[in-house]
């Protein structure tokens, strides 16, 4: 790529990653509902239970988040000694999962908050800090599990609740990956920062309405700053929109010129057995954390797929915010993976 396309480029909020940072490893883990699927095949840790030997759902989920983190480095075949930044987040008040994880492993820790954008966020955020120099070795991570955020941003499990059609089932699970300057595995060859994008959508049900624009700004803006289109990929994989909010995605997109249908898959889509038992799919930052580190990374390892967009997809609300009224912005962040 020439200086001048590249300067253009990224004065349009596209970096491209000059040394093309590696994943070198990566861990997952999941819930028994979530093993039932595809990835129950490609998970390092699948669960039978849960609570994982908790006693509360939000000590479950750190537990799960610690050990992604945990099995990644073991996986890169380092010692924590060696890694030089966590960046994670989770979708809790004070992404509390993310930082009591945090206290474990006496590494330096960059808390980020992108909802369930935040597996996306934390590679594109681990790639530039490498390729820049600043440390070798990152571990991008996240998680969720469905009691917990039920609890914090709907109702609390024990009321009964009956759930509309068109809602999502938040996944149980974790994933993380670990970035490094040299090695060997899927460069991270550029990334697009998301903007904040919001469609007016109210319902917190909805979320696959609510993302969908936000996930389009940001792929229309990574096809115009790269000169590419859905041909250039063999994927392209959203996070978290779920059936519904994959429809309008690609309704959104063919309005710009851009024909994804035949590319693109959502990890809410896929993660679970049956999709009609789980309304519109999953969502929640576990999800696209643990079908990405699980079994899209190893497709691409096998060479199955060669050229990957990940843009996971994120609702920034919170329980104040929907309690008063508001719309939910939302925002997409994506990186471009090559074998």
């Amino acid at each position: 790529m020439s200086g001048t396309k590249a300067q253009k480029a990224r004065a349009c909020h596209t970096i491209f990653f000059k040394n093309a940072p590696r994943i070198i490893a990566s861990a997952a883990v999941a819930g028994p509902k979530e093993c039932a699927g595809i990835i129950g095949n490609y998970v390092d840790k699948p669960l039978s239970d849960d609570m994982f030997g908790e006693d509360t759902f939000e000590k479950a989920e750190c537990k799960m988040l610690s050990y992604a983190i945990d099995t990644a480095i073991k996986n890169a075949r380092l010692s924590r000694e060696q890694v030089d930044v966590i960046f994670s987040g989770d979708l809790l008040n004070q992404i509390i999962s993310a930082s009591f994880a945090a206290r474990d492993f006496d590494i330096p820790f960059l808390g980020v908050y992108s909802a369930c954008s935040t597996m996306s966020e934390s590679m594109l955020l681990s790639a530039a800090m490498i390729d820049a120099g600043y440390v070798k070795h990152a571990v991008a991570a996240t998680g969720s599990h469905f009691a917990s955020a039920e609890r914090q941003y709907r109702y609390p499990l024990e009321q009964g609740t009956t759930r509309p059609p068109q809602s999502q089932w938040t996944v149980t699970g974790a994933g993380g990956c670990v970035i490094a300057a040299e090695g060997e595995g899927p460069r991270i060859v550029n990334g697009t920062m998301g903007k904040v994008v919001d469609f007016g959508v109210t319902d917190v049900n909805n979320m696959g309405a609510a993302m969908a624009p936000a996930c389009a700004d940001t792929l229309i803006r990574h096809f115009r700053d790269t000169q590419t289109d859905a041909d250039d990929y063999d994927l392209i994989l959203t996070g978290d929109l779920g059936a519904l909010g994959s429809r309008i995605l690609k309704d959104l997109t063919w309005e710009k010129g851009f024909d994804i249908s035949e590319k693109h898959v959502d990890c809410g889509e896929i993660i679970y057995k049956v999709i009609e038992d789980e309304f519109q799919g999953g969502s929640g930052a576990g999800c696209s954390a643990t079908v990405f580190n699980s079994y899209i990374l190893a497709k691409m390892r096998a060479r199955e797929y060669r050229c990957v967009l990940f843009a996971a997809t994120g609702a920034l609300l919170s329980t104040v915010s929907s309690g008063q009224g508001e719309s939910i912005p939302c925002i997409s962040h994506a990186v471009q993976l090559e074998v």
